[in-house]
């Protein structure tokens, strides 16, 4: 893990580790810390102002092109945050004896195409019941398919998007019934 030093100067240093921050013992370092909540600590008895300093010492300077310098921190969790986050540009190259990671595989996706046939559900599943509803050529109401499988309304629009809509690659027509009713068919 990569230990970082601050100075009196607000000069920040990266080493591999943390053997590596104490043998390199350059000007008077304040604090070495390896990790957002050792910087807070550090950090704790700073004035704001010094959070200023050291923000704006590196904004703007190369690897930190992209950063802005500031007047001042909303509040000390924010500075610390922000500063963590900039000083990650600065994080050492992996020791030569760690070992490389292989990246993980993805794990592949299939959706289901219409020229597959009709999709098909355990029967007596709460799926089975709903894709029978909207089958007919009615089609279902929200409150409808409700009663049938004892959910609730945000959890049947997200069947319908994602269960049958996404995953099954059916779709779902939505239409107003002449009583005005909002219902839901299967597209022929």
């Amino acid at each position: 893990m990569a230990t970082y030093t601050i100075d009196s100067d607000n000069n920040i240093t990266a080493f591999a580790e943390l053997e590596d921050a104490l043998n390199h013992r350059v000007g008077t370092i304040e604090g070495a810390f390896s990790g957002e909540k050792e910087l807070a600590k550090l950090s704790a008895e700073w004035p704001a102002a010094r959070f200023v300093e050291v923000w704006n010492s590196f904004a703007g300077v190369a690897p930190f092109d992209s950063l802005k310098p500031v007047k001042k921190f909303t509040d000390r969790k924010t500075a610390v945050n922000r500063i963590w986050k900039a000083i990650q540009a600065l994080t050492p190259a992996p020791a030569q004896h760690a070992a490389p990671v292989a990246p993980k595989k993805a794990k592949a996706t299939r959706r289901a195409s219409q020229g597959e046939g009709a999709p098909v559900a355990r029967e007596g599943s709460k799926k089975a019941i709903v894709l029978e509803l909207l089958r007919r050529p009615d089609g279902a109401s929200v409150k409808e398919i409700m009663e049938a499988t004892q959910w609730r309304a945000h959890s049947v629009r997200g069947f319908i998007s994602g269960s049958l809509g996404k995953k099954m690659g059916l779709h779902v027509e939505s239409f107003k019934r002449d009583s005005g009713d909002r219902a839901y068919r299967l597209a022929p």
